[in-house]
């Protein structure tokens, strides 16, 4: 006799949700708070000390003053209207935030820093974004020399005279390559413009200039301070250090004797003394150098400076992303038959680069935050216009509120880089999760 189950279904029963410690925020809670008993004290602990400096932080901040003409005002004012606490007098702010932003710049003038920075925005959309329209790299390649025409102005044959030469170079590597061979093109490529820069465009540009007198009011860059300093310098620095960083990493890795030496020697030195001696170098000791009466502007100097600091750390990162590919990726570059220069472009750099991003970005925040050091030549930065700012006998005093708001403005930049690179590492990522 066959065992036969008592009972068959023949009909399914409808999904049931599953239980609430195990959907939604309860079970989140439960996982990452309340997982065991030392995590739980951890976590009540964690709130007790959030919630003490909420208390304290949010009354002082919220409640701050925003409409007075000196700290003593604000005072007055938090006395009379019965307050029992400190607040924030957030009237700084509001009363010197064109300082914070612009520095000394002219205040008729504002438009065009604000212009210079939309169009920035526009010509780094096609290089940052693949999805942007591929015609806006037209306003790339002019972004360089309209903004420097617009925040120091002056005549308009200047920027365009120094954006002859590197049309000049263009044509020397495109046409020369069939009679001077792509090493004496290169070379050709670099030479004549530096030529060309050093001996005819000042004079063309003086000879144009008395000649049709366009151009729009100058400004010198002693009047420039605050945020404007800091990413005029800091953009500067980020978009010039990043090719030089590269060709240094690919020198330091080269078979030439000469270039590699150079290429280690350039590195070492440059990584081996913090940046603000070299900023002293910049203001100080690089007159000694040049011909006398020669007028260098600081700013100019200071941009260079910060441009060679950053390239050497940004060749010791692309030199370890070019480390870390697997030697058959070279090969097989070889066995394509693609010389150096194209196996480079096409093969090597690019997975070099994308394994880089963290540290090439890592590299970009700490430059921009760095920008802070030129206080201590004599630039006014924001923390420099902060001193400035309590100097006067109306504000002397007031710390947290001027310190907060930069502390703001350099989150605002440095997490907007830091999103950005997880976003291309997402973006990149080809392996499989």
């Amino acid at each position: 006799m066959t065992n036969t189950p008592s009972f068959v279904r023949t009909q399914m029963l409808d999904p049931k949700d599953p239980p609430i410690t195990e959907k939604g925020a309860v079970k989140w809670v439960r996982e990452n708070l309340f997982s065991g008993w030392l995590n739980s004290i951890l976590t009540i602990v964690s709130l007790y000390v959030i919630y003490w400096v909420l208390a304290h932080i949010l009354p002082w901040s919220l409640g701050g003053i925003w409409n007075a003409e000196s700290l003593s005002e604000c005072r007055e004012i938090r006395d009379a209207s019965g307050i029992g606490y400190d607040v924030a007098c957030w009237a700084v702010i509001t009363d010197r935030w064109h300082q914070l932003l612009f520095g000394f710049y002219p205040s008729d003038l504002y438009w065009r820093p604000i212009l210079a920075l939309i169009l920035f925005g526009v010509a780094i959309a096609p290089i940052l974004f693949d999805t942007a329209p591929r015609k806006l790299l037209i306003v790339t390649a002019i972004m360089p020399f309209a903004a420097y025409w617009l925040l120091w102005g002056g005549t308009i044959w200047g920027p365009l005279v120094t954006a002859l030469g590197f049309v000049i170079g263009w044509a020397v590597l495109t046409y020369g390559a069939a009679t001077l061979g792509a090493l004496g093109a290169t070379i050709g490529a670099i030479v004549v413009p530096l030529l060309y820069w050093l001996l005819i465009a000042g004079p063309l540009s003086g000879i144009l200039g008395a000649a049709l007198p366009i151009g729009i009011e100058s400004v010198p860059s002693d009047r420039f301070g605050g945020f404007m300093l800091a990413i005029v310098i800091g953009v500067a620095g980020i978009v010039m250090s990043l090719p030089l960083g590269i060709f240094l990493a690919l020198g330091r890795q080269s078979d030439l004797f000469i270039i590699n030496k150079c290429s280690v020697i350039f590195i070492e030195v440059i990584r081996g003394v913090p940046l603000i001696v070299w900023l002293f170098t910049a203001s100080l000791l690089l007159n000694y150098f040049l011909p006398p009466g020669t007028n260098f502007d600081l700013m100019l100097r200071v941009i260079i400076m910060v441009t060679l600091f950053s390239s050497a750390y940004i060749a010791e990162v692309v030199r370890g992303g070019l480390a870390a590919l697997p030697r058959g990726q070279y090969e097989g570059a070889d066995s394509l038959g693609l010389d150096y220069w194209q196996s480079m472009q096409l093969i090597i750099l690019p997975q070099a680069l994308k394994i880089s991003i963290p540290g090439i970005v890592s590299t970009f925040i700490g430059l921009f935050k760095d920008t802070t050091l030129v206080v201590f030549i004599g630039l006014l930065d924001p923390i420099g216009l902060s001193n400035a700012i309590r100097a006067d006998s109306a504000w002397n005093g007031i710390y947290w509120e001027l310190f907060i708001f930069i502390g703001l403005c350099f989150f605002i930049f440095c997490f907007s880089m830091s999103r950005y690179s997880q976003w291309l590492e997402r973006k990149l990522n080809t392996g499989h999760r």
